[in-house]
């Protein structure tokens, strides 16, 4: 019994002590103040196109210009349209095809009106020797409302077309580092 009634003492002391001392120096009234700042990184689109998605499946012609065109419904999310203060956008190509490309990746609202676009060249590759084009777009405080009146991702391929075969695959990813403050 004695032993219970010692390590009973003990407990009772540490409470006490656990209880006075961590409250004593804390300043509730600046709770007010305290700011997060999460980052949450998101793929958007991601696709892989060949020789065969350039031939128009009417005339079976060659196009030099495919579009794809994906709603990013996230972007219309409370916390996105109250707390987001940037982005980053990363593009990235891997082009197998001896031919160059451009890029065009605009963001539209609902109504499909353009807010913004990223523009950028994908340099020709070959299947022994797939090259890698990366692009980066920031989207400070200057330009938040532009992401945040965006709906619509609208992804635009052209081929500059040389003489070359026209054979390869072009790989594309797209991601957004959103940054918050709440």
């Amino acid at each position: 019994m004695k032993k219970n009634a010692g390590f009973l003492k003990i407990i009772i002391l540490c409470c006490a002590v656990f209880l006075t001392g961590c409250v004593k120096d804390v300043d509730f009234s600046q709770a007010k103040d305290i700011v997060l700042s999460p980052d949450i990184q998101s793929n958007l689109v991601l696709y892989e196109v060949g020789e065969s998605d350039f031939v128009d499946p009417v005339t079976q012609e060659m196009r030099t210009v495919i579009i794809d065109t994906v709603r990013l419904e996230f972007l219309d999310d409370d916390y996105i349209q109250n707390d987001l203060n940037s982005v980053e956008f990363y593009f990235r190509n891997i082009n197998t095809f001896p031919q160059a490309f451009v890029s065009r990746v605009h963001f539209l609202s609902a109504t499909g009106r353009k807010q913004f676009s990223v523009n950028y060249p994908i340099s020709p590759g070959s299947s022994d020797n797939p090259v890698s084009t990366e692009r980066i777009e920031v989207m400070g405080a200057d330009r938040i409302e532009q992401v945040k009146n965006s709906i619509i991702m609208v992804v635009e391929l052209e081929v500059q077309t040389n003489q070359e075969d026209f054979t390869g695959n072009l790989e594309f990813a797209s991601k957004g580092l959103f940054k918050f403050e709440f």
